[in-house]
């Protein structure tokens, strides 16, 4: 099985098999149920994910996983399900196509907080989980992938609660 780690974008799709070789359920509190696939990522991230989660607690935060890896056929559910719902412009700037979401890559991990019901809202930027993370998740290796005013260099919207993880010093490689 391949145990490479791929760049993932608009412009470097996935195919629809694509499956990472290391998922699991990863080690912090979701909102699903554990034996919902949104519950699985890498066991690359596993180590600086705890250790993020364990630092959060210590300074009275709740963050919680939403929604780690998604298949090809997922992302192509939700990407279809907003473009019905909500339109192609909207979805566009919101979505990723399938093949191209970093959560295919087993990498990704979207967040939230009691504070804002768990939703995926611009809002959590501005709880205490949010201004946390955009302070703290570089240094256990994250970065926020679609910052606040970064839609001409990225191609999506403000997603505060988007964590991505670049994996240093393993490499990408384009599919």
């Amino acid at each position: 099985m391949d145990n490479r780690h791929y760049l993932v974008d608009k412009y470097h799709p996935l195919p629809e098999d694509y499956v990472p070789y290391d998922l699991d359920i990863a080690p912090i509190p979701f909102t699903c149920t554990i034996d919902s696939p949104k519950h699985l990522m890498c066991r690359t991230v596993f180590d600086s994910l705890s250790k993020m989660h364990s630092d959060s607690l210590k300074a009275g935060l709740s963050i919680y996983g939403i929604s780690g890896y998604r298949s090809y056929y997922r992302q192509q559910e939700i990407y279809l399900e907003s473009v019905i719902k909500k339109g192609l412009a909207h979805t566009l700037k919101y979505i990723a196509a399938p093949g191209t979401s970093e959560h295919q890559t087993g990498l990704a991990l979207d967040v939230s907080c009691p504070r804002v019901d768990y939703e995926l809202v611009e809002e959590f930027a501005l709880t205490p989980e949010g201004i946390w993370l955009k302070e703290n998740a570089p240094k256990y290796g994250f970065i926020i992938s679609y910052p606040e005013n970064s839609y001409e260099k990225t191609g999506y919207a403000y997603e505060p609660w988007h964590l991505f993880f670049p994996c240093k010093n393993s490499g990408y490689y384009v599919y």
